[in-house]
């Protein structure tokens, strides 16, 4: 392999996804250096991230499309470094051209709903009986075993499900929702992890297997990570707002002109809070002096924080913070921080571009937040059109000639 390739190089994923959990476990997988083959239906107007508003236009970004060649933002995040072709699955001709891609490809990932796979003929069991070394990959709300009812698994649906929007917030408050849609974006995670181990098993035994993966569980799983139950029990409430008494001191506080966070719970920390308040004295105060003391005592040393804290700007608090080695930093906005050079010289986050109308000023993107010491990760190809790259994949991928390929499109199955 050339030490300039993806890890990922030489595999090929089929991508069957859409909207953003299933997209963003492929992207991942792109960004790796595998190549991504997006079957997209043409009777929908593809991936439904095609149509979400805004759009990068010729003219800047645009609530509405006005040409062809418009392209959502969300598109040009999730479908980057990935070939679009148009596939109708529903046509019974379909199975054919999938199958095909099938045998050509290591991975499949999905993200119907429970149960469509199978209705479509296109599920684990018919794939692996044209490839037993396929690893293919569903990602769902509540697993492959789905749920009685609908069983619909949007973001918000998911974070409620879970518990996590009574983890923020002050005791009493209504549910919050995270901004950041967590469920869509942890799942994708572990289905990547899932995928990667799946491979590995399936270079090792010459078998594929079925990667499950559901949003609830995967999101879930995060909650329990936190012993919220065992906590309660012994006093410390559910949610506890800008502060986490069972840490103190620890949490975000108000300055003249911003705010602040800190994380000083060792004895260390604590002290070296104390003296960046002036009051070193209150190191050996029974209130203070163990980290028992402080979180029996947080919300009097909180209070002590939070009052040294708003008479003052940020940046005096945290250069006194710093001085005394307290780890703190100024809670920043999305703009700011998408900004740092430390991860846009790392390539976390990249600038969007989009196929024909190139960079929009202030337009970002996740890049991969790995970074390789021999491989190399890229995201620097821009979102394909829609079919863009049907033609080439059935010609030069599976050889159909032209003759085939344009009978498939007059029958509908392109």
């Amino acid at each position: 392999m050339n030490t300039a390739d993806g890890p990922l190089a030489g595999k090929t994923v089929i991508d069957l996804t859409t909207a953003l959990a299933g997209p963003y476990a492929t992207l991942l997988l792109a960004s790796l250096g595998a190549r991504v083959i997006k079957v997209e239906n043409p009777s929908r107007g593809g991936d439904s991230s095609r149509n979400n508003s805004p759009y990068v236009t010729a003219d800047g970004l645009q609530m509405r499309r006005s040409a062809p060649d418009d392209m959502s933002v969300s598109m040009m995040a999730r479908g980057r470094g990935k070939e679009s072709i148009t596939l109708n699955l529903k046509h019974p001709e379909s199975r054919g051209v999938f199958f095909d891609l099938v045998r050509n490809a290591d991975i499949v990932v999905e993200n119907f709903s429970a149960g469509v796979t199978r209705r479509l003929g296109i599920d684990y069991a018919a794939v692996q009986q044209v490839n037993p070394r396929i690893v293919y990959t569903s990602i769902s709300g509540f697993g492959a075993q789905g749920v009685p009812g609908e069983g619909k698994a949007m973001d918000t649906i998911i974070q409620a499900l879970s518990g996590v929007m009574m983890t923020a917030g002050e005791p009493g408050d209504a549910p919050i929702r995270f901004g950041l849609p967590i469920g869509d974006l942890v799942a994708p995670l572990f289905a990547v992890i899932g995928t990667l181990a799946a491979v590995m098993d399936a270079e090792a035994t010459g078998e594929g297997q079925h990667v499950d993966v559901s949003m609830l569980g995967s999101l879930t799983s995060l909650v329990a990570c936190e012993p919220f139950d065992a906590l309660e029990s012994v006093g410390f409430p559910l949610r506890t707002g800008a502060v986490v008494p069972r840490l103190a001191p620890f949490g975000t506080f108000q300055t003249t002109d911003g705010w602040f966070a800190i994380c000083a719970p060792t004895d260390q920390f604590a002290e070296g809070t104390l003296a960046a308040m002036g009051s070193g004295d209150l190191v050996d105060d029974p209130r203070f002096s163990s980290r028992d003391a402080r979180v029996t005592h947080a919300e009097e040393l909180h209070g002590m924080i939070a009052d040294w804290a708003a008479p003052r700007s940020s940046a005096e608090v945290l250069s006194a913070l710093e001085r005394h080695g307290v780890p703190a930093a100024p809670v920043r906005d999305t703009a700011t921080a998408v900004r740092d050079d430390i991860v846009t010289s790392r390539r976390e986050v990249v600038p969007l571009v989009h196929p024909r109308y190139g960079h929009l000023e202030g337009l970002y993107g996740s890049g991969l937040p790995v970074v390789f010491s021999r491989s190399s990760a890229d995201l620097s190809r821009p979102a394909p059109g829609l079919g863009e790259h049907t033609a080439d994949i059935l010609g030069g991928l599976l050889g159909y000639d032209d003759e085939r390929v344009d009978a498939l499109r007059r029958d509908g199955v392109l």
